[in-house]
């Protein structure tokens, strides 16, 4: 079903929404679509997005965005005076934005500070926020549906309800106005590198709990396969900054093999959204890549273990995602026992739907 920027009633008289959701980068993306059905309601309205500063390249971008404020996190680790100058800040211009509705997408205290802080005259949020979030709220709705994106698009069933409109359905396939948009500088960016104009297949072989990390000498394995197949020109190979460790295999390999590039720890986040835009093909552990690769509608083979895939699961992708699950699993991905999950994903399946894929 389509989700464009229609014309809508103006009842609320809404001139300045604010939508909250600093991160984590993954979410970020999973929320475009609620950003997008906000502009849908009111596409006269400024729509600003509080976000962590180092993801902004993540959303800036987007036509349903009009402006970002940061929420800088990094100076929350530095002295007292840093921690609460920048607070104050903060808090100054989320006074100063005048907004008629807040939406906070995060659901944390933190977020629900921030979101009384603009004194909106509606504001929305989870009625389950933790941290009791939703005490900056002044209507705390209750999100039951399955999937973190369809929880999330709930928060707008009050202005739906308010506007007399019908709420509309998920969709089944990727909505135009849902799709991410790299910003122009990475999109410059990437038109230099000689490896984008190649049929290129990106690993995105990192997670930050080891429970969800897939083998790296699978990950090598399935990208020595493909490249001696020809079923790809090239691999690259991502990751954050300080996640060089978790990729050795994958580096020693790059470091003998042009055919393999190493961008661990060498992209922003923008620059790591252009790559997958043009890839042909994505291999991802369950992490931001996997959802920016849904968000840009690219192939895809997700690895996921101990996490719940109809929760966090890569959006209308469903038959992207392998894992082997058994009734007594314990779906706890912060316990590093549960990497047995990950362990029963075998290098063959993964090659077969990876192949299956850049065959298309």
């Amino acid at each position: 079903m389509p989700d464009q920027f229609a014309s809508s009633r103006t009842d609320l008289a809404i001139k300045r929404i604010l939508l909250i959701r600093p991160s984590a980068l993954g979410d970020v993306c999973r929320t475009v679509a609620v950003a997008a059905r906000l502009k849908s309601l009111f596409p006269d309205a400024h729509l600003n997005w509080l976000i962590q500063d180092n993801f902004a390249d993540a959303v800036s971008a987007h036509p349903a965005v009009d402006g970002v404020l940061f929420f800088r996190r990094g100076r929350l680790r530095d002295g007292l005076g840093a921690k609460l100058s920048s607070l104050r800040e903060l808090w100054a211009e989320l006074k100063a934005g005048n907004y008629d509705l807040v939406v906070d997408a995060q659901g944390l205290l933190r977020s629900g500070l921030m979101t009384r802080a603009t004194g909106a005259r509606i504001r929305l949020g989870h009625g389950d926020a933790r941290e009791w979030g939703w005490i900056g709220y002044t209507q705390n709705v209750e999100c039951t549906a399955e999937h973190a994106v369809e929880r999330t698009l709930q928060l707008l069933v009050p202005l739906y309800q308010m506007l007399g409109r019908p709420v509309p359905p998920l969709p089944t396939t990727l909505p135009a106005s849902w799709r991410l948009h790299s910003v122009p500088g990475a999109a410059s960016w990437i038109a230099t590198q000689p490896w984008s104009q190649c049929r290129y297949t990106v690993l995105a072989p990192t997670s930050r709990w080891i429970a969800k990390a897939w083998l790296i000498e699978r990950f090598d394995a399935v990208a020595a396969r493909l490249l001696a197949s020809g079923a790809c020109d090239r691999i690259i190979v991502v990751g954050g900054p300080g996640e060089q460790t978790q990729c050795a295999p994958l580096l020693a390999r790059a470091a003998a093999d042009p055919r393999v590039v190493d961008l661990v720890g060498r992209t922003t986040v923008g620059q790591l959204m252009a790559t997958i835009e043009h890839a042909a093909l994505v291999i991802a552990n369950d992490s931001a890549a996997v959802h920016m690769a849904a968000g840009f509608d690219r192939p895809l083979v997700a690895l996921y273990g101990p996490t719940e895939i109809d929760l966090v699961g890569p959006l209308l992708r469903r038959t992207d995602v392998i894992r082997i699950g058994r009734s007594s699993d314990s779906l706890n991905y912060k316990d590093a026992r549960h990497r047995e999950m990950m362990y029963r994903i075998g290098t063959d399946i993964v090659e077969q739907m990876a192949r299956a894929r850049l065959q298309r």
